[in-house]
Order: C-alpha cells, then sequence, then structure tokens
C-alpha cells in the first residue's frame, strides 16, 4: 500500500501536494499505522478454527429460528447488487478496490441477519471502499424501519479510487448514512463519544492487529449490552484472538469467508471474519 501510495504521489505530484497541504494530520497517521502494521508479527495458520455451523449458532445465540426470513432476504438482494456492480464496470470481489476486498457472501449475511435481528438504532462501521456492506446495512435499516449508519473511511491518494468510494450505495438512503471522512484513530473517540451508545460495530478498514484493538476496545465500551461487533479478515492478525481472550465471558464465532473467487492470500484461499456478542447482562466488569 505505502508503495503504491509513492507511486502515485511520484506520477501525480500537484495533485498529492494538495491532498498532503489540505490533510496533513490524516496522511501522517495513516503512514504511522501502516508502519506499525509493517512491524507486527506474521499469524500463523491455525492460529484460527472456523466454526463450521457458525450460521446456525449465530441465530440461536440472538434467539432466533434458523432459516430466518432476513437470510432469504439477502438471497434475494445479493445478485442484484452484484449485478449493478458490473453494470457500472466494477470487478467485484477479491482485491477489487486497489488491494482490498469487497465484503463477501458470508460476511455481509452475517451483517444483514444481525441488522435486521437487532433492529440497531446507531451502527458504526470502519472502512468503505465500494460500500457493499454499507449498503446492506442501510437496506436493512431501510427496512427495519429505523437506524443510522456511521461510515468512517480514509479514502486513497488516488482519484480513480477515491470515485469508487460508496459506489454501491450511490444517492440511496442520504437520511440513514453518515459517511465521516478520515482515520479511525482520529474520528471514532469523537463518534462513540457524541452517540453515547451503539448497537452494532463493524471492523473492516487497516487490518493491523494495533488497529483491530484500537478500534473493538473503543466500540466495546460504547457497545449496548446485547450488541455485536464483527470484524472482517480476523486471519490477518492477532487482534481478534486476543480481544476474545480477555472477554472469554461473552460468546464469539470464527467464520468462513464467502468471497466470489478464490483469494490467494489467504491460508484457506477464503479468509475469515469473527463475530462477537455482548451478553445482554454483561457484568460492569466487562463493560
Amino acid at each position: 500500500m505505502l508503495q503504491s501510495a509513492l507511486r502515485y504521489c511520484l506520477n501525480h505530484p500537484v495533485r498529492a501536494a494538495y491532498t498532503l497541504a489540505s490533510e496533513p494530520l490524516e496522511v501522517l497517521t495513516a503512514f504511522q499505522e501502516r508502519l506499525v502494521a509493517s512491524r507486527e508479527r506474521p499469524v500463523p495458520p491455525d492460529l484460527y478454527q472456523a466454526d463450521d455451523n457458525w450460521e446456525c449458532r449465530m441465530h440461536e445465540l440472538l434467539g432466533v429460528p434458523q432459516p430466518c426470513s432476513a437470510t432469504r432476504e439477502f438471497w434475494a438482494l445479493w445478485p442484484e447488487v452484484m449485478r449493478e456492480l458490473r453494470d457500472k464496470g466494477i470487478r467485484v470481489g477479491p482485491q477489487s478496490f486497489k488491494g482490498w476486498n469487497d465484503g463477501d457472501a458470508g460476511l455481509v449475511r452475517a451483517i444483514w441477519c444481525l441488522t435486521r435481528h437487532l433492529r440497531p438504532s446507531n451502527v458504526v462501521e470502519t472502512g468503505v471502499a465500494h460500500g457493499v456492506s454499507s449498503r446492506f446495512i442501510l437496506e436493512a435499516l431501510e427496512r427495519n424501519g429505523v437506524g443510522h449508519l456511521w461510515s468512517v473511511d480514509h479514502p486513497p491518494l488516488e482519484h480513480v479510487w477515491r470515485e469508487q468510494i460508496g459506489i454501491a450505495v450511490g444517492g440511496r438512503y442520504s437520511t440513514r448514512w453518515s459517511y465521516i471522512r478520515g482515520s479511525s484513530k482520529r474520528r471514532l473517540p469523537t463518534i462513540f463519544s457524541q452517540l453515547g451508545q451503539i448497537d452494532l460495530f463493524v471492523h473492516d478498514s487497516l487490518h493491523s492487529e494495533h488497529n483491530v484493538r484500537f478500534e473493538i476496545d473503543r466500540a466495546w465500551a460504547s457497545l449496548r449490552p446485547g450488541g455485536a461487533i464483527v470484524v472482517d479478515d480476523i486471519d490477518a492478525n492477532r487482534g481478534f484472538k486476543s480481544f476474545v481472550e480477555t472477554h472469554s465471558a461473552h460468546q464469539s464465532l470464527i467464520c468462513e469467508a464467502e468471497p466470489l473467487r478464490p483469494d490467494l492470500r489467504r491460508f484457506n484461499k477464503k479468509g475469515l471474519f469473527g463475530i462477537i456478542l455482548k451478553e445482554p447482562t454483561a457484568p460492569r466488569s466487562e463493560n
């Protein structure tokens, strides 16, 4: 990522200089976070073991029979959204947004069902890219008739990628969506402070242990009892493992991703995501 940003600066010095001058703190923060990530220990392939029946278990923990109507809704909407993106010239799937992935069917289906069943008022996510997860969260909130999504995203320097941010959402649901440009390090504390309490948090930004822990530690403090946290690409770092070990009184799931094509960077050619459900009657020491 750092190399591609450097190439862009060399090829487009005027545009890069404008970005650096207008967002110096954001650029510095992004550089520091990627430097920290580059120094983290590699993750062994056996660090996480996927739960074969994560979907059934998630619904069981939510007290919802499976298969649920929300799952059927998802499978009706998923091909429609994929078709819309392809019609716009977007190659969806792994590494489709610069070096990042679009939300896969497993991750997005979990988020969809959590949104439909928990009926959250306040949802916060980090990382937008093409906005696949954002689109499904917003659609679920609209069907619920309640709720708002705050999306924190630090766009890449390259103009071509900036133009594609949130393209899956388009002009929909403007009254339910707040897109907040900037790094999670600088934006999340203010958002959590202003909201006071959140119902659902989705991490899908820089997948370093340092950043994962920064985000979900702060999200957990604002998460209501009975709420949920979803963490994408947990197999890329130790952050999810260290968090659930610290909060072992709460239920967690390790789930296998369902990419549209094999992700050759992953040990299982798919990747993993994680879910943490905060106990409805969490003791004060666990809040």
